[in-house]
C-alpha cells in the first residue's frame, strides 16, 4: 500500500520511509531470527500450522538482459540440508522454464545466470530448505512504468542456464504479469501432477534427518575435504613424492587411499553431535531463552529439565533446555548451533572471489553469544517436550533483603531495567569492580520501593537475574540517562531501522536525525550521543573504508516530496557535516560509528590507518579480493572487558564482520591513552563461521576503538555489532555507549 499509493501520486517508487516500519526490505532476512511481527506470522503457518512443501516467493527485478531469474539456483547449496532439496528444485526449475517456453516467453535464467544460490538460510525461500521445503525465488523485470531490456551481448548466446534468451526491447509491466502468471501455473500444475512424491519426498527428508541424527553423522563440507589433502599431501613428502595414490580409477587416474577418507570421515572426535545443551546457569540465561524461541518459532523440537541431571561428567541444573537433532528439522538445528565451512569460490584458480547471494556465516549461537554444549553420543535425562511451538520464558530468582540490588552486567535484560529504573526517576550506578557473581560494570540499584518493584516486575517478566548485597560498593559512578540520536536518511536506511528496533526493545528513548539536522549545528545542547550506522559516513579517499553510502532511497526532486519529508533530504557531507560533528565530540558529545561509518576517524584526522592496505610501486593499496575476501561471517575477537566501552563482555567475542574496517593504531596514540583498542584480531585464523580469504592479514588489527577528542570520546566499531538485531552477543558494546556520568 506505501508503495502503491506513492507511485499514483507521485509517479515513483521511491518512498520516505522503509516498507517495514524497521527493516525495509530486510524483513526477508528475518526468517531464522523471528524478531519482526511479519516473519514471527509467516514462520508460525509455515512451519507449525500448515507445512507446505512447495513455497514461491516472487521478487523484481531480474538481472540485466533476462526477463526472470528463477530455480535451479548456482552453487555452492548449504551441506547442513538433504540433498533432495537440490534436486527437487532442478526438477521444479526445469517445468518452469519449459512452460515459459513453450508460451514463447523468453528470458528465463538459471544457475549461472543469476547470482542466486542456495547457501543461506534466513531468507522467506531460503529458511524452507533447512526444514525440508522446496522454497522457489523467481526475480523478475518491471514496473509500473515502462522500461526496456538492455542490450547485453552475453545474454545473447543461448545455454544451459539461458535456454532461449530475450532480446533487447521496450517491456510493459502487463509482461512481467503474464510472465508471473504463467510461473504460478507453472508450479501448481508440478504439485498437482506430482503431489504423491512431492508428499513422500517430504517424508523421505525428514525420516532422513531423524536417521542421521540417531547415529554417528558426517556432514560432508570443505574442511573435510582439505582434510583429506592434506593427510595425502603430508604422506608424499614423507616418502618424497614417490607416494602412490592407490588402486587405478578405471581410467588411467589414481584414487586417493582409502584411510585418509577414514581420518576425516570416521574420526569419532568430529561427527555431527547428538545434540545440545543450553544451560540453566549462564550469566545472560534470558538471551539464551531468546536463541531457543527463535528455533521454537521455526518449528525446532526443544526440552526442558524438570530437575538437575549429569551428561559426559558435567553437571546441569533444573530449567536447562536440550535440543536433539534427531528431528524432522535437523538441518535447521545444525545451521543455527554450527559453523557454515563455505567453500573457496572464484571465477578461476587465482581469480576474483565470486560473492555469496547473502552472508557466508550467520551460526547464530555464536552471534548470540550463547554458552551451550555440543553432545557427540546419545544421552537423555529428565527432559520434558516443550509443546510445540509454545515459546519459553525465563525464570530466575527473586532475592529480598540487603543494602541493594545487583544487575550483572552480563545480561542484557540488565540494560533493560536501568533503563526502566532511570525512566521513574531512581538512582542507578555502575559498579567499577567486580562484586561477587557478578562482571565488573554491573549495576547497582537502591533498595526502595520503587526499586524492588521495577526489579521484581522485570525478574518475573524477562526473568532478570538478580543479586543482593549486604552494604554498598565501595566504587561506584551514578548514571543517568542519555539524550541519543539515530542518524538515519530519505528512505530509510536499514541499518538504522535495526537499531531503531533495538533502541525501542531495550527502552532507550532516542531521536532520529538527518543530514539537515546535523549540518544546522548546535548539537550539543540537544544530544548526549549520536549513533551512525553503516553507511552514514562518507568516505576519505586512500584512507579509510571505500564502500559507499548505506540503503536508503534518494529523490532530490524537493517539489515532488511532502514537506513532511523535505527535511529528511541529503546526505551527511565533509564540508558541512565533519565540522559539526568534530565541534560536538569537542565539547564532551560521544559518537558511535558502527561498520564503513568508523571513516569519522579518518575525517577527523585521528593516528589511526586502515590496517588492509598494501604497498604498490610505493602507494598505499587496498588488499585486492585475490588476496583478501570476506563476506558476512561470523569472526572471533580479543576484548578489553575491563574498559567501560566493553563492561559485561567477555574477554573474547563473537563478531559478525562483513568486508568491515580494521585499524593499525599509532603506538604513542595507544600508549598516551589517546586511541585506546576496544577489540582486536590476536589470531592470524579468527574465521569461526563462514568463509574468510587471506584471514591472516588480520593479525594483531584492531577492530573496535575509542578515542578521545577535546572533552569528548569517539567510538569506532568496525563489525556489525547490531546486524538485523541478531547480534545479541555485541549489544552491549552498544548499550554501555548510552549513558551519562
Amino acid at each position: 500500500d506505501l508503495v502503491s499509493d506513492w507511485y499514483m501520486k507521485h509517479g515513483n517508487m521511491t518512498i520516505p520511509v522503509l516498507y517495514n516500519h524497521y527493516a525495509g526490505h530486510d524483513d526477508n532476512r528475518d526468517f531464522y531470527m523471528s524478531a519482526l511481527a511479519e516473519s514471527t506470522n509467516i514462520n508460525r503457518i509455515m512451519y507449525r500450522e500448515w507445512v507446505p512443501q512447495i513455497m514461491y516467493n516472487h521478487h523484481q527485478a531480474g538481472p540485466a538482459g533476462s526477463v526472470v531469474a528463477g530455480a535451479p539456483y548456482r552453487d555452492p547449496f548449504n551441506y547442513a540440508f538433504d540433498p533432495i532439496i537440490i534436486t527437487s528444485l532442478d526438477a521444479i526449475g526445469a517445468a518452469m522454464s519449459t512452460r515459459l517456453t513453450v508460451e514463447g516467453k523468453p528470458g528465463y535464467t538459471e544457475r549461472n545466470g543469476s547470482s542466486f544460490s542456495t547457501w543461506y538460510n534466513g531468507g522467506l525461500r531460503t529458511t524452507t530448505y533447512f526444514h525440508n521445503m522446496v522454497g522457489l525465488l523467481t526475480e523478475i523485470i518491471g514496473s509500473p512504468t515502462p522500461s526496456s531490456i538492455p542490450l547485453v551481448p552475453s545474454r545473447l548466446l543461448p545455454s544451459g542456464s539461458t535456454p532461449m534468451p530475450v532480446t533487447p526491447q521496450k517491456w510493459l509491466f502487463k509482461q512481467s504479469i503474464d510472465y508471473s502468471i504463467s510461473l504460478n501455473y507453472s508450479v501448481l500444475d508440478f504439485a498437482s501432477r506430482n503431489s504423491d512424491q512431492l508428499l513422500y519426498n517430504m517424508y523421505r527428508m525428514g525420516r532422513n534427518s531423524i536417521e542421521r541424527g540417531s547415529k554417528d553423522f558426517w556432514t560432508l563440507s570443505p574442511k573435510r575435504i582439505a582434510e583429506i589433502n592434506r593427510l595425502q599431501q603430508a604422506e608424499q613428502q614423507r616418502n618424497g613424492n614417490t607416494a602412490r595414490g592407490g588402486q587405478s580409477g578405471g581410467f588411467g587416474g589414481n584414487n586417493v587411499p582409502l584411510r585418509f577418507y577414514d581420518s576425516a570421515f570416521k574420526n569419532p572426535d568430529t561427527r555431527d553431535p547428538r545434540g545440545f545443551i543450553i544451560s540453566a546457569d549462564q550469566p545472560d540465561f534470558p538471551t539464551a531463552v531468546k536463541f531457543l524461541n527463535a528455533l521454537i518459532r521455526t518449528g525446532v523440537l526443544v526440552q526442558k529439565a524438570t530437575a538437575a541431571f549429569t551428561v559426559n561428567g558435567k553437571s546441569y541444573p533444573a530449567g536447562s533446555y536440550v535440543v536433539k537433532t534427531d528431528q524432522a528439522f535437523r538441518p535447521h538445528v545444525m545451521d543455527m548451533f554450527e559453523p557454515q565451512d563455505h567453500p573457496n569460490d572464484f571465477q578461476y584458480p587465482g581469480g576474483p572471489p565470486i560473492p555469496p547471494y547473502d552472508a557466508a556465516g550467520w551460526t547464530l549461537a555464536y552471534t548470540m553469544g550463547i554458552q551451550f554444549d555440543r553432545v557427540l553420543d546419545a544421552f537423555d535425562g529428565p527432559f520434558q517436550r516443550v509443546p510445540y511451538g509454545e515459546v519459553q520464558s525465563a525464570v530466575a530468582h527473586m532475592p529480598s533483603g540487603g543494602a541493594g540490588y545487583v544487575l550483572n552486567a552480563q545480561s542484557n535484560s540488565s540494560y533493560v531495567t536501568a533503563n526502566d529504573l532511570l525512566k521513574e526517576g531512581a538512582d542507578v550506578f555502575r559498579v567499577t569492580e567486580a562484586v561477587p557473581g557478578n562482571s565488573i560494570g554491573s549495576f547497582f540499584v537502591p533498595a526502595t520501593a520503587k526499586s524492588k518493584a521495577i526489579i521484581t516486575k522485570n525478574n518475573t517478566e524477562l526473568g532478570l537475574q538478580v543479586s543482593t548485597v549486604a552494604k554498598r560498593p565501595a566504587s561506584m559512578q551514578k548514571i543517568a540517562p542519555a539524550r541519543i540520536a539515530l542518524w538515519d536518511v530519505y528512505g530509510g536506511s536499514m541499518p538504522s531501522g535495526w537499531v531503531r528496533f533495538i533502541m525501542e526493545q531495550y527502552h532507550y528513548p532516542i531521536d532520529v536525525v538527518y543530514a539537515k539536522d546535523i549540518d544546522t549545528g548546535n548539537l550539543r545542547s540537544k544530544y548526549d550521543v549520536i549513533i551512525f550506522v553503516d553507511g552514514a559516513i562518507p568516505p576519505v579517499p586512500g584512507a579509510g573504508n571505500q564502500r559507499g553510502f548505506g540503503f536508503g532511497g534518494q529523490n532530490n526532486n524537493t517539489v515532488d516530496i511532502p514537506e513532511e519529508f523535505r527535511g529528511r533530504i541529503g546526505r551527511l557531507s565533509a564540508d558541512k557535516s565533519i565540522p559539526e560533528l568534530r565541534k560536538f565530540i569537542e565539547d564532551g558529545g560521544k559518537v558511535i560509528t558502527i561498520g564503513s561509518s568508523t571513516n569519522l576517524a579518518y575525517h577527523l584526522n585521528l593516528p589511526v590507518n586502515n590496517a588492509l592496505l598494501e604497498l604498490v610501486d610505493g602507494q598505499p593499496r587496498r588488499l585486492p579480493n585475490e588476496k583478501y575476501y570476506i563476506p558476512g561471517s561470523v569472526l572471533r575477537v580479543n576484548i578489553d572487558s575491563t574498559d567501560a566501552a566493553a563492561w559485561g563482555m567477555n574477554t573474547e567475542a563473537d563478531v559478525y564482520f562483513d568486508a568491515s574496517p580494521v585499524f593499525n593504531i599509532a603506538p604513542e596514540a595507544n600508549s598516551k591513552g589517546i586511541v585506546k583498542p576496544i577489540a582486536w584480531f590476536s589470531t592470524d585464523k579468527p574465521l569461526r563461521s563462514g568463509w574468510a580469504w587471506g584471514q591472516s592479514y588480520l593479525k594483531d588489527g584492531v577492530t573496535a576503538f575509542v578515542a578521545r577528542l577535546g572533552k569528548g570520546k569517539l567510538y569506532a566499531f568496525g563489525p556489525e555489532i547490531t546486524f538485523r538485531a541478531q547480534t545479541h552477543g555485541t549489544f552491549k558494546l552498544l548499550f554501555n555507549q548510552l549513558y551519562e556520568e
